[in-house]
């Protein structure tokens, strides 16, 4: 997994040189980006020769000369969108008002806008700046936009006075990045089947029946559960996405295919995710020849596809099973009902005319819902934090 740690200009940056050595004990891809005042405390060649990585120190290129090309002018974009999180330690007063308004003048706070990533910010600063009710107020913002604080510690400070603004320990930031990032460790020793992606069901040799799906939520998932620990097998329909390392995958086509698969895969596994938007219909008989225009109206005759879901529901003895539902209306009544009819502990279903959520975003909004009775509403979330909460709700069902 990549992570940005932003290093702001304060005293406390020399501690980012340690907290880089304990993410990539982590086994975090760690890239730095510096703000101006950060290179007065540490140079940039201390973090390139830690992390091997190249550090941004400018949004344009050294000295703000112009890009040498494209690229490099929109790196910022490209950057927050390969990232799995942005963590800033230290984080000065200065860069916690950027956030808190919105203020893009430099590389790491025009990051902080672009990136779909979680954030989690690690303050540092004088006792009087941390108390002051501006500083108050932007980390009352940032919480409400879903920003993670790492509340500094109390101690002598740099500038001589004792009290809150001390950064917090290496080791209390980098807790707070395992939990974020779901880097537990609590499913080691399991098996974890998911299903991802669209299905395509043809019509003719050049035309076939698709949907929407991406399959950005089910890479979430096998990229969460890799990091806690799983063996995770992923089967996958068409999409663009990278494999997530460490992943068992699986490509298919058809429903059929991926009901072969799952069958295939599946006996053993302790959880298992259909995450894939399976395609409900397919060609009863598809054409074998491209079908040509023509003046008269084409009839498509459809017949079902194998219902995958309601299938693993009906003999999946101890094993979770979760299921998934995108909805346009009536998103409880729906959801609650293919709990049952399928026989699923969980179903997470979401409004996909909602903005934010469903297809082909980096972000989520659901709801799931749980054998028990239990409804529990996420918030906009990004895909992976939404398969954390997804993977931690399946770990207390195998508790009970």
């Amino acid at each position: 997994m990549k992570i940005v740690l932003g290093v702001s200009g304060g005293v406390a940056a020399y501690k980012a040189a340690e907290l880089v050595r304990r993410l990539q004990q982590e086994k975090l891809d760690v890239q730095v980006v510096m703000t101006r005042s950060a290179r007065e405390f540490v140079t940039p060649l201390t973090f390139a020769a830690l992390t091997g990585n190249k550090v941004i120190t400018e949004m344009f290129g050294a000295d703000d000369a112009p890009p040498a090309n494209v690229e490099s002018a929109i790196e910022h974009i490209a950057v927050a969108q390969r990232i799995d999180l942005l963590l800033v330690a230290p984080a000065t007063a200065d860069i916690l008002a950027h956030f808190a308004h919105g203020i893009a003048d430099d590389f790491l706070t025009t990051l902080y806008l672009a990136t779909k990533a979680p954030v989690i910010v690690a303050p540092a600063m004088n006792v009087n700046m941390w108390s002051h009710p501006a500083t108050e107020e932007n980390l009352r913002k940032l919480r409400a936009q879903h920003v993670h604080v790492v509340d500094p510690e109390e101690g002598y400070l740099a500038c001589g006075m004792t009290g809150a603004g001390r950064l917090a320990p290496t080791e209390a930031i980098v807790q707070k990045v395992r939990a974020v990032l779901g880097l537990r460790h609590d499913l080691e020793g399991q098996t974890v089947l998911i299903t991802a992606g669209p299905t395509r069901e043809d019509i003719d040799p050049v035309r076939f029946l698709t949907n929407r799906s991406s399959g950005k939520m089910g890479y979430a998932l096998a990229e969460a559960a890799v990091g806690r620990g799983a063996r995770v097998i992923l089967i996958s329909g068409p999409t663009d996405l990278t494999v997530p390392e460490g992943t068992d995958w699986v490509p298919v086509r058809t429903a059929e295919e991926m009901r072969d698969a799952v069958r295939e895969r599946g006996l053993d596994a302790n959880v298992v995710i259909m995450a894939a938007a399976v395609s409900d219909y397919r060609l009863r008989a598809p054409h074998t020849q491209k079908v040509k225009r023509g003046e008269a109206h084409l009839l498509l005759e459809l017949e079902p596809t194998p219902d995958i879901l309601a299938e693993l529901g009906g003999q999946k003895g101890s094993r979770v099973l979760v299921g998934f539902a995108a909805e346009t209306e009536r998103l409880e009544e729906h959801a609650r009902d293919k709990l049952v009819r399928k026989h699923a502990d969980i179903i997470v279903a979401n409004d996909v005319t909602q903005h934010g959520a469903g297809f082909d975003t980096d972000t989520n909004i659901v709801t799931l819902f749980l054998r028990d009775g239990r409804e529990i509403p996420l918030p906009q979330l990004s895909k992976f934090e939404v398969a954390n909460r997804i993977l931690d709700h399946t770990l207390e069902i195998q508790k009970l």
